[in-house]
């Protein structure tokens, strides 16, 4: 298996923007030159908010911080729920833990269900795109072969993504990224029993092959909070010559809208961070990226 660490540090702006996802909560403002911790801010008044489904408790939330029976262990795994951040040790602050790239100009969860870092895994499938003939396209600027990967609408926001979710607690990664592919883009929770077994199989021949691992950690999202924030492993599956895709058919499913496949390129407009890690993509499969020559990805 080949990985990579390699992308840049994640800027700090989506989890800056008001209203907050599904309400109309307005963040305190937080310029650039406040966002780090490390600068004392004595005027810093977050407003404190956590949705009224996080605190229903469905199972994959947190209790409140102040519930007595509530005693999470942060900075470690935690019976099946990993409180670990793949950025390292994060700091407690009057019991709760604080976003590691800074103010966000809320308090509380927001969305997310978890106090510290929420996991999630995002599947980034690829192929070439290819001609009637089955030859490989390539773009009449760059040069270079161009890539598509499978993307989805999301409900909640209207957003193409990549068909991602969170890791349930006790679940393995490439258990995380099979699923969320199937049930999103492959619309696997509906299929009756006999294709279900068919999915699965093509599924894991997809999955089982070598892969990248394309980024791990913090991600720019604007559902994050000063106490709450997502992180994920990003990982590229490559159908070279579209032997295992080519028998799937794209189907949406759970969260998604829509689903398709997509050329890559700088215009891409995606959810979150996902468009960083596209980028990263194009740029380990040494595939079209850009126009500009002197943007132009090239391969690690």
């Amino acid at each position: 298996m080949s990985s990579s660490n390699g992308a840049k540090e994640n800027s700090h702006n989506k989890p800056r923007t008001s209203p907050y996802p599904g309400s109309k909560v307005q963040r305190s403002q937080v310029p650039n030159e406040k966002v780090g911790w490390f600068v004392e801010r004595q005027d810093y008044n977050p407003v404190e908010y956590t949705a009224v489904s996080v605190l229903a408790g469905p199972k994959w939330a947190d209790p409140q911080i102040s519930e007595s029976n509530f005693s999470p262990k942060f900075n470690e795994k935690d019976g099946h729920v990993e409180r670990k951040s793949q950025n390292g040790l994060y700091e407690i602050e009057n019991g709760r833990p604080r976003n590691p790239a800074g103010r966000t100009g809320l308090v509380g969860r927001g969305l997310l269900g978890r106090w510290g870092p929420n996991h999630a895994a995002d599947p980034i499938i690829t192929r070439w795109k290819r001609d009637g003939s089955g030859n490989k396209i390539t773009h009449p600027i760059s040069g270079k072969n161009i890539l598509q990967f499978v993307a989805i609408k999301r409900k909640d926001c209207g957003a193409w993504a990549i068909p991602g979710g969170m890791v349930d607690p006790g679940e393995k990664i490439s258990a995380t990224l099979n699923r969320e592919f199937g049930e999103e883009a492959l619309n696997s929770l509906q299929k009756s029993g006999a294709e279900k077994r068919e999915l699965e199989e093509q599924l894991h021949k997809l999955f089982s092959q070598e892969h990248l691992v394309i980024y791990k950690g913090y991600v720019d999202d604007p559902r994050n909070t000063d106490n709450a924030w997502m992180e994920t492993e990003a990982v590229n599956y490559h159908d070279e010559i579209g032997e295992i895709m080519d028998n799937l058919t794209l189907e949406a499913g759970d969260d998604a809208g829509k689903v398709k496949w997509v050329d890559i390129s700088d215009q891409l407009q995606l959810y979150a961070s996902h468009s960083q890690f596209i980028k990263l993509v194009a740029e380990k499969r040494d595939a079209h990226w850009s126009e500009d020559s002197e943007t132009e990805c090239r391969g690690l």
